[in-house]
């Protein structure tokens, strides 16, 4: 079987007479697509920085690369463009209080980990939650414009996972879930 090779299209081709997509029609098909939940943190400047986040992945095996979409107007933005290194606890599945936390806008910056067990990441120094399933430590490499987010891609500089078999947390179609098996 050949596969025909043909010119790339301009993005402005593929946009032509194209109908705009409602913002609501975008989440609700996008958000089938099930995430695992993960809170990313970073210190920066005598103070913990964290949030939650399902936009993160797998970028490189070689080199060990991820990414994590950060929302511009968040402090944790500017936080993680300043320290250059970051931190991301998988959440188990039963951490969806912990996922509400770190989502909700406004929450005080000072007392953020106050009521969650979290130690300093052997390789970065960064925040870590006790109670993750897997940790990966990051120091950026590289930042691209991702229209209201930025789109930070890091080396990947240390990983650690529970020994223990942990189920983790998902979000899909806007609810929280749990893998049955």
């Amino acid at each position: 079987m050949s596969i025909e090779q043909t010119q790339p299209v301009a993005s402005d081709d593929l946009l032509n007479g194209a109908q705009p997509i409602a913002r609501a029609d975008f989440r609700r098909v996008a958000g089938r697509f099930a995430t695992g939940i993960c809170v990313v943190a970073t210190h920066d400047r005598g103070i913990d920085y964290a949030m939650t986040v399902s936009a993160f992945t797998s970028v490189s095996l070689d080199p060990l690369l991820v990414m994590v979409c950060v929302e511009k107007i968040t402090r944790f933005h500017e936080a993680v463009l300043s320290s250059g290194a970051w931190t991301v606890s998988v959440l188990p599945d039963d951490a969806e209080e912990v996922s509400r936390w770190f989502a909700e806008k406004g929450r005080p910056t000072l007392e953020q980990f106050a009521d969650y067990d979290h130690h300093p990441g052997p390789v970065t120094g960064m925040p870590v939650l006790d109670m993750a399933i897997a940790v990966i430590e990051c120091r950026n490499r590289a930042v691209y414009d991702g229209g209201d987010h930025d789109i930070v891609v890091a080396d990947v500089v240390g990983v650690s996972a529970d020994p223990a078999p942990r189920r983790p947390l998902l979000y899909v179609e806007g609810r929280y879930r749990r893998l049955a098996d």
